[in-house]
């Protein structure tokens, strides 16, 4: 793709990496037949080609943004499946972020979706706040129909309860052998208030295997939330914190691997290096840097480094276990085989739902703020996976959880807790009585 930005513009390294990434397109729209959003709606302008053409004309003719434009960018789910199939390398991934960038520094939305947006930013990094929130979502359900539809569409998605965290304030986890490795472990936002049994089966998990396991207090979020807001100033605000909290830690413990259970994480702390790559702090560049390089999805490093030993289990039912992989994992992370291995090794017998490389809809806050559309991905997802008739539902990441068990009535766990259970742990309490 002909770009014509001019030389002062090319002295902005956020343009010029933006401008390298313009180039490789060849306009070929290969990337359109994988877009979950392109393959609901047939819009050129709700594909990725359609997208990085408004992104190219906002940024090389330094126009802000308008209705229309910000209308099909927030459509994008950020689920990179265009990544995974575009044949010359578009780093779509980092083109979007500038676009959402560009579009919260240019465009003033209306008042209602401005408090709605800054609500999500503030609460959903805040577990402690969500669930006060929730609780009170709870009691006050009587009076929920008189509430505008988007909100009510919101707080839907709340839990009618909060299950509590078998290690609420540990910081620390020893084994009880001697530990063979140290390891960090971000036990998330959201996924801290509803499903803490994620991060317990996490630890669980290490624990037996001979993982000394760190959880940091000062954690508070990846910044992914707001970062796929266009959010940039809050977000770096999270990134550094953490990239401090856990380069400090890694000098101190001598930490291997950063572990991350919720995929949606994972695919932005690994990208804390490029982000910071042109900071003027060069030693903030530096410690960006090695987070990057050893933070892990748990299944990665537990299928690389670890040998599970599943011969704990007295479960001898084995189950059809379909494995839903998230967008962020597949083609965010590129990581699809290892969970499947690894649930492969539990003696179960694993299917891949059709058309996997497809989102479900969740996205992050996605599915609060593009109802429609995410109603309508949930559905083809859901049909999807009743066409391979599974006794339960395996996956990465908590949003995609929370989404697919929306729409549909069989039982939906993450990896890590069939993991644990068939290595000696509990049986998951969202498997109910199959």
């Amino acid at each position: 793709m002909q770009t014509n930005f001019k030389k002062d513009q090319l002295l902005d390294p956020e343009i010029q990496n933006s401008e390298k990434i313009f180039r490789k397109c060849v306009h070929c729209g290969m990337c359109n037949a994988t877009c979950p959003t392109y393959q609901v709606l047939g819009d050129e302008l709700d594909g990725p080609r359609g997208r990085i053409y408004m992104i190219k004309d906002m940024l090389e003719n330094n126009k802000p943004a308008n209705e229309k434009i910000v209308k099909h960018i927030d459509r994008c789910l950020s689920c990179y499946a265009c990544v995974t199939t575009c044949p010359s390398g578009v780093d779509y991934l980092h083109l979007v972020d500038h676009g959402r960038n560009h579009i919260e520094r240019t465009y003033k939305r209306p008042l209602f979706e401005r408090l709605l947006r800054n609500l999500l930013a503030f609460v959903l990094p805040r577990p402690k706040l969500f669930k006060f929130l929730g609780i009170i979502a709870i009691f006050t359900k009587p009076v929920h129909s008189a509430l505008p539809k988007k909100l009510k569409h919101m707080i839907s998605f709340m839990p009618q309860s909060f299950p509590k965290s078998e290690y609420p304030d540990n910081i620390v986890f020893k084994p009880s052998k001697k530990s063979i490795s140290k390891v960090a472990l971000l036990t998330g936002c959201v996924q801290k208030a509803i499903s803490p049994n994620i991060n317990d089966s996490s630890i669980n998990v290490l624990l037996r295997h001979g993982i000394e396991v760190h959880v940091l207090k000062e954690i508070k979020c990846c910044g992914s939330l707001t970062h796929h807001m266009g959010k940039e100033e809050v977000s770096h605000q999270y990134f550094i914190e953490n990239i401090n909290a856990w380069h400090k830690l890694i000098e101190k413990e001598k930490i291997d691997a950063i572990l991350v259970n919720t995929s949606g994480c994972g695919t932005t702390i690994k990208d804390y290096g490029f982000i910071f790559k042109n900071h003027s702090d060069k030693s903030l560049r530096k410690k960006a840097k090695e987070v990057s390089e050893i933070a892990l999805d748990i299944t990665e490093y537990l299928e690389e480094s670890i040998k599970l030993d599943f011969t704990r289990t007295n479960n001898s039912k084995r189950y059809n276990i379909a494995y839903h992989s998230a967008c962020s994992m597949q083609h965010g992370q590129k990581v699809h085989s290892q969970p499947i291995e690894l649930l492969k090794m539990t003696g179960n017998n694993i299917l891949e739902v059709p058309d996997g490389h497809l989102c479900c809809g969740s996205a992050g806050t996605y599915n609060l703020m593009q109802e429609e559309m995410a109603s309508e991905l949930l559905k083809r997802k859901c049909e999807n996976i009743k066409k391979i008739k599974p006794d339960l539902i395996a996956a990465g990441n908590v949003g995609c959880i929370t989404q697919i068990e929306k729409g549909i009535d069989i039982p939906i766990v993450h990896t890590i807790e069939l993991i644990d259970w068939f290595t000696g742990g509990k049986k998951p309490e969202g498997l109910g009585n199959i």
